[in-house]
């Protein structure tokens, strides 16, 4: 439904939607994918915010015509042609993006080279990872002054990551083909009358598939979560390994049979801008008590031989240039509060107050756990 016949949708690293079409080049939306939120009764670790004592990088202002650096990035990094060329011909400074896999690749394979980095800069470290990275030093202290920033997101009082983008992971559902009411609560996936129609992704393969799990952990507590996800089993929730195998094969999206699916809260917007045939607004709404924010940060590599010109790369990355580019790219929240989002983001991305959260160091501390205990419920 909404797609050509000549239209694919693949989903390489569980953030970003890349749209082929026979006739024309490749365009890539990301849908992505520290606020108030639900609190947990599991223990949280400890240290992850304490200091290391490495040195903190100063910003330089000084010509640095000639230098080459490398930015390290997920495989979902997307940004416009040409702006990374835009910084170069500001400052001189070369950029190289290389893609490493997804997020978690992405952390594991700077912890091995913590102090021997492979590059400079490195994008795409999330909130659920970020504890992980800095218990290794893995980032060194830059405090940007380029601004203003989105409240909330900056979460380490050391300034080793800079926020750069933000997401609401959510419940969608297809507002036609609900057998019932709105759902407006966790609760109502377990519903009978929602028997056989929500679709969520695997925790342990799939980005959204994780968050979720965090917002029913966030929603439900250390005593509550299991029970429900047995509910969840008991009402015929269908679990896949990704969000392209959710979204465009179970869910209305794709003609399958489900009405409500885990995906995010730009997913709306993105329905809108590539319905074909244009439509008057999305086909699909947000659950917004589902919602579970996840923050994407960029950080300066320990050992970088480059630190300043790193510095200046991640103030641009900040800057209402780079910032602009973000949603319809990379289909997130810019963190800069003057970058300008697209009409479409504004008309029709669902405004979410109060998402659900856990704090970084408690999901470092309790990841394994709590998937190897959802297994248990889910597939016994």
């Amino acid at each position: 439904r909404h797609r050509p016949d000549n239209l694919i949708w693949v989903m390489p690293a569980e953030e970003v939607m890349i749209r082929f079409t026979t006739t024309v080049a490749v365009s890539l939306l990301a849908v992505l994918a520290t606020s108030c939120g639900s609190d947990t009764d599991v223990a949280a670790a400890t240290g992850c915010f304490e200091d290391p004592g490495l040195s903190a990088v100063q910003a330089s202002n000084d010509d640095l015509s000639g230098t080459s650096i490398t930015l390290i990035t997920h495989d979902s990094f997307f940004v416009s042609e040409g702006l990374l060329d835009s910084f170069t011909e500001t400052t001189g400074i070369e950029v190289t993006q290389v893609a490493a896999g997804d997020a978690g690749q992405l952390v594991t394979s700077a912890v091995l080279t913590a102090g021997n980095p492979a590059a400079d800069v490195m994008f795409g470290v999330d909130n659920t990872f970020m504890c992980r990275a800095l218990e290794a030093d893995v980032f060194l202290p830059y405090e940007s002054t380029v601004g203003p920033i989105v409240d909330g997101l900056t979460v380490d009082p050391l300034s080793r990551l800079t926020p750069i983008d933000y997401g609401d992971v959510c419940v969608n559902y297809w507002k036609d083909e609900l057998p019932g009411d709105v759902p407006t609560s966790l609760a109502d996936l377990a519903d009978p009358a929602n028997t056989g129609q929500f679709v969520t992704e695997n925790p342990e393969t799939s980005s959204p598939g994780f968050a979720f799990l965090l917002a029913t952990i966030a929603e439900y507590g250390e005593d509550g979560w299991e029970q429900y996800w047995a509910d969840l089993v008991d009402n015929d929730v269908e679990v896949t390994a990704g969000w392209n195998d959710a979204y465009y094969a179970s869910f209305t999206a794709g003609g399958g049979p489900r009405s409500i699916v885990t995906s995010y809260a730009s997913s709306p917007p993105a329905e809108f801008l590539f319905a074909d045939p244009p439509v008057d607004a999305p086909p699909t709404d947000v659950l917004t008590a589902s919602c579970y924010r996840q923050v994407e940060y960029a950080g300066i590599l320990n050992g970088t031989e480059h630190p300043a010109a790193a510095a200046q790369l991640i103030d641009f990355m900040l800057s209402p240039t780079f910032q602009n580019d973000i949603p319809l790219n990379m289909f997130v929240y810019p963190v800069n509060a003057d970058a300008e989002l697209p009409q479409a983001f504004v008309d029709f991305t669902a405004t979410v107050d109060a998402p659900l959260s856990i704090d970084p160091e408690t999901i470092e501390a309790n990841r394994d756990d709590w998937t190897r205990r959802w297994n248990d419920v889910v597939f016994g």
